[in-house]
Protein backbone atom coordinates (compact mmCIF):
# COMPACT_ATOMS: atom_id res chain seq x y z
CA UNK A 1 0.00 0.00 0.00
CA UNK A 2 1.41 3.69 -1.18
CA UNK A 3 1.49 5.97 1.84
CA UNK A 4 1.04 8.72 -0.75
CA UNK A 5 -2.21 7.57 -2.21
CA UNK A 6 -4.20 5.70 0.00
CA UNK A 7 -7.06 5.44 -3.13
CA UNK A 8 -6.45 2.38 -4.39
CA UNK A 9 -5.98 0.42 -1.21
CA UNK A 10 -9.55 2.11 -0.84
CA UNK A 11 -10.97 0.64 -3.89
CA UNK A 12 -9.64 -2.69 -3.21
CA UNK A 13 -11.14 -2.65 0.08
CA UNK A 14 -14.29 -1.74 -1.76
CA UNK A 15 -14.20 -4.47 -4.25
CA UNK A 16 -13.86 -6.89 -1.26
CA UNK A 17 -16.37 -5.96 0.26
CA UNK A 18 -19.15 -6.32 -2.60
CA UNK A 19 -17.65 -9.89 -3.03
CA UNK A 20 -18.28 -10.66 0.83
CA UNK A 21 -21.58 -8.98 0.35
CA UNK A 22 -22.61 -11.19 -2.55
CA UNK A 23 -21.21 -14.62 -0.23
CA UNK A 24 -23.68 -13.23 2.65
CA UNK A 25 -26.31 -12.80 0.24
CA UNK A 26 -25.72 -16.60 -1.16
CA UNK A 27 -25.81 -17.67 2.57
CA UNK A 28 -29.00 -15.95 3.42
CA UNK A 29 -30.49 -18.07 0.23
CA UNK A 30 -29.24 -21.28 1.37
CA UNK A 31 -30.19 -20.95 4.84
CA UNK A 32 -33.82 -20.30 3.60
CA UNK A 33 -34.15 -23.12 1.65
CA UNK A 34 -32.59 -25.49 4.40
CA UNK A 35 -35.11 -24.07 6.43
CA UNK A 36 -37.82 -25.16 3.65
CA UNK A 37 -36.00 -28.58 3.53
CA UNK A 38 -36.51 -29.16 7.02
CA UNK A 39 -39.94 -28.04 7.03
CA UNK A 40 -40.53 -29.93 4.20
CA UNK A 41 -39.19 -33.20 5.47
CA UNK A 42 -41.77 -33.93 8.07
CA UNK A 43 -44.34 -33.02 5.86
CA UNK A 44 -43.68 -35.72 3.35
CA UNK A 45 -43.13 -37.98 6.33
CA UNK A 46 -46.69 -36.96 7.56
CA UNK A 47 -47.99 -37.77 3.61
CA UNK A 48 -46.20 -41.07 3.79
CA UNK A 49 -47.35 -41.98 7.08
CA UNK A 50 -51.13 -41.08 5.64
CA UNK A 51 -50.79 -43.35 2.32
CA UNK A 52 -49.85 -40.72 -0.50
CA UNK A 53 -46.73 -41.76 -0.80
CA UNK A 54 -44.62 -45.14 -0.90
CA UNK A 55 -42.03 -46.29 1.76
CA UNK A 56 -39.39 -44.68 -0.12
CA UNK A 57 -40.26 -41.43 0.15
CA UNK A 58 -40.69 -41.80 4.18
CA UNK A 59 -36.18 -42.34 4.13
CA UNK A 60 -36.68 -39.12 1.57
CA UNK A 61 -37.65 -36.71 4.09
CA UNK A 62 -35.34 -38.22 6.84
CA UNK A 63 -32.79 -37.45 4.04
CA UNK A 64 -34.88 -33.99 3.19
CA UNK A 65 -34.65 -33.16 7.71
CA UNK A 66 -30.98 -33.90 8.35
CA UNK A 67 -29.57 -32.42 4.85
CA UNK A 68 -31.50 -29.00 6.02
CA UNK A 69 -30.20 -29.53 9.19
CA UNK A 70 -26.58 -30.00 7.90
CA UNK A 71 -27.17 -27.32 5.45
CA UNK A 72 -28.24 -24.80 7.44
CA UNK A 73 -25.49 -25.09 10.32
CA UNK A 74 -22.73 -24.79 8.09
CA UNK A 75 -24.27 -21.64 5.91
CA UNK A 76 -25.30 -20.29 9.35
CA UNK A 77 -21.85 -20.38 10.62
CA UNK A 78 -20.28 -19.27 7.21
CA UNK A 79 -22.58 -16.11 7.81
CA UNK A 80 -20.93 -15.20 10.91
CA UNK A 81 -17.75 -15.44 9.63
CA UNK A 82 -18.41 -13.29 6.52
CA UNK A 83 -20.35 -10.30 8.58
CA UNK A 84 -16.67 -10.59 11.02
CA UNK A 85 -14.90 -10.44 7.58
CA UNK A 86 -17.08 -7.80 6.41
CA UNK A 87 -16.82 -5.58 9.59
CA UNK A 88 -13.39 -5.67 9.39
CA UNK A 89 -13.05 -4.34 5.63
CA UNK A 90 -15.12 -1.99 6.68
CA UNK A 91 -13.32 -1.23 9.93
CA UNK A 92 -9.97 -1.34 7.09
CA UNK A 93 -11.97 1.22 4.91
CA UNK A 94 -12.84 3.78 7.29
CA UNK A 95 -9.38 3.55 8.66
CA UNK A 96 -7.58 4.43 5.05
CA UNK A 97 -10.08 7.12 4.49
CA UNK A 98 -9.25 8.54 7.42
CA UNK A 99 -5.57 8.77 6.54
CA UNK A 100 -6.45 10.79 3.09
CA UNK A 101 -5.79 14.51 4.04
CA UNK A 102 -9.01 16.14 2.81
CA UNK A 103 -9.77 19.74 2.34
CA UNK A 104 -13.02 21.62 2.75
CA UNK A 105 -14.22 23.04 -0.26
CA UNK A 106 -15.60 26.65 -0.19
CA UNK A 107 -19.13 27.00 -2.30
CA UNK A 108 -18.50 27.32 -5.82
CA UNK A 109 -21.39 29.57 -6.06
CA UNK A 110 -19.85 32.36 -4.11
CA UNK A 111 -17.68 33.12 -6.86
CA UNK A 112 -20.25 34.37 -9.17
Amino acid sequence: MSESDPTDEISRVEAQLEELAEAAERCRKYILASKAAIAGGPALLLATMLGLFGFTAALGSIALILGGIVSLGSNVSTLRQTEAEIAAAELLRSDLISRIDLRMVDDALKLV
